[in-house]
């Protein structure tokens, strides 16, 4: 909670604007409902930079990641595969689906800004029913086979994605830069619209986290021990996928937060999900608030893809904790 502090203080206080880092916080201070706000001496501009774009952007950045991130956990403990991801059942490929079509189409402004994320949210959805539709045996989800409906759905709707981009003529670079990700030109109102999926979640997946703990030592193991295995599996993948759905209607595809982030938590504070779950979320808040802020600073006045900073932040850190693990399992072997 410190480093996340820590960090949401630093993001603030850094831009492009050319604004000092005392006029930025006195700004933040004069924007608090108890102080007094006649003589300040700071013009509108500089107020909505502040107040409007800064604020409201780090906080999404965030919501976001940890939206990701508890995803990423989630299926993890459910699929009990450590490289598994928020993408991993393709509800990222469903929603990108439904935002590309709708870029596409024109529509993007049909229902105001909320146009984007309602349609990439129910495609997504969809595109999780029709997952577990496939997965579904008898009454039972096998995971081998909830993983392998999850990678034939998301090859399957990356093609339609490819083949609306090379249809696309105008409208091609809006479509591309929602596919690599990022939270530019955001505003409260997507701040609000996450605000539920993570106050609603976040109890939800605390609550399953001893089921989690049980569901790693196997499935039968853990009927054995009183959990109703298919029912636990199925509330669990609706929740990350609501999360997942969620964060992607809002930011676009980014990459590598669901899978990085548990992984550390896990070298530093261990397998229990009883920690992991509630840290996920502040790991997976300051992971993106980094990234966020290491994308609108590095090339500036211009912008980073968010997408594209993750995955190069997040492709050495898992590859070196592949080759960590990888050498410590020889390590032991050799004793």
């Amino acid at each position: 909670m410190l480093l996340l502090f820590v960090t949401i203080i630093i993001a603030l206080s850094l831009g492009s604007s050319g604004m000092s880092i005392v006029d930025v916080w006195h700004i933040l201070w004069l924007s608090l409902p108890f102080t007094d706000q006649a003589d300040t001496v700071y013009s509108a501009g500089e107020i909505a930079i502040v107040t409007q774009i800064r604020l409201s952007r780090v906080l999404l950045a965030a919501l976001v990641g940890a939206c990701l991130a508890l995803a990423g956990v989630g299926f993890q403990g459910v699929l009990r595969n450590p490289l598994a991801d928020p993408y991993t059942l393709g509800v990222a490929s469903g929603s990108s689906v439904g935002a590309a079509f709708i870029i596409l189409m024109g529509y993007q402004m049909l229902i105001g800004l909320w146009t984007i994320p309602v349609v990439a949210f129910l495609t997504g959805m969809l595109t999780l029913t029709g997952v577990i539709m496939l997965a579904r045996y008898k009454g039972t989800m096998q995971i081998q086979t909830l993983v392998l409906a999850g990678v034939i759905i998301q090859s399957f709707l990356g093609s339609f994605v490819s083949l609306m981009v090379s249809l696309s003529d105008g409208v091609v670079n809006e479509i591309l830069f929602w596919i690599m990700g990022s939270i530019a030109m955001k505003s409260w109102e997507h701040v609000y619209l996450l605000i539920p999926f993570v106050v609603v979640s976040l109890p939800i997946l605390m609550m399953y986290s001893r089921v989690l703990n049980l569901l790693a030592l196997g499935e039968r193991e853990a009927s054995y021990l009183g959990v109703q295995v298919e029912r636990s599996k199925l509330i669990m993948l609706m929740v990350c996928t609501l999360l997942t759905a969620a964060a992607v209607s809002v930011s676009g595809v980014i990459g590598f937060v669901g899978l990085v982030v548990p992984h550390l938590l896990r070298l530093m504070v261990g397998p229990d999900y009883r920690l992991l779950v509630p840290l996920s979320a502040i790991g997976g808040a300051i992971y993106m608030i980094m990234a966020d802020t290491t994308a609108r600073l590095v090339l500036s006045p211009k912008e980073l893809p968010l997408g594209v900073v993750t995955a190069l932040i997040g492709a050495p850190i898992f590859t070196y904790l592949l080759v960590k693990r990888k050498s410590g399992e020889g390590g032991v072997q050799s004793l």
